[in-house]
Order: structure tokens, then sequence, then C-alpha cells
């Protein structure tokens, strides 16, 4: 499942969730230490992990 960082605008706390593509689009996300809504989903890295077959 893919991570996503946000911010938090009002007290500028970092935090990442863990959520499926259903969980993402249907997501109501709040700040964990101040509990407002207004947050921002940040631009992270994405590395994508595959296997090698010889």
């Amino acid at each position: 499942m893919p991570t996503y960082v946000y911010l938090c605008e009002k007290c500028g706390e970092e935090f990442s969730r863990i959520m499926s593509f259903k969980e993402y689009e249907e997501a109501k996300i709040a700040c964990p230490k101040c509990k407002s809504k207004k947050v921002r989903q940040q631009l992270t890295e994405f590395i994508s992990r595959t296997s090698r077959k010889s």
C-alpha cells in the first residue's frame, strides 16, 4: 500500500499515513498533533520494487 505524507498548515507537523487507494479517495485526513483538517499532501519520492527473473 502507498504511503502518503502530509503537512499540517496550522501547527507545521509533518506526518504520514499508509492507505489503500480506496481509503485515500475516501479519507478525511486530520493532523494527529492538533486535530486540524487543514492539511496538505506533500510530494515525495517514489521507488518501485520489482523482482528480476534470471
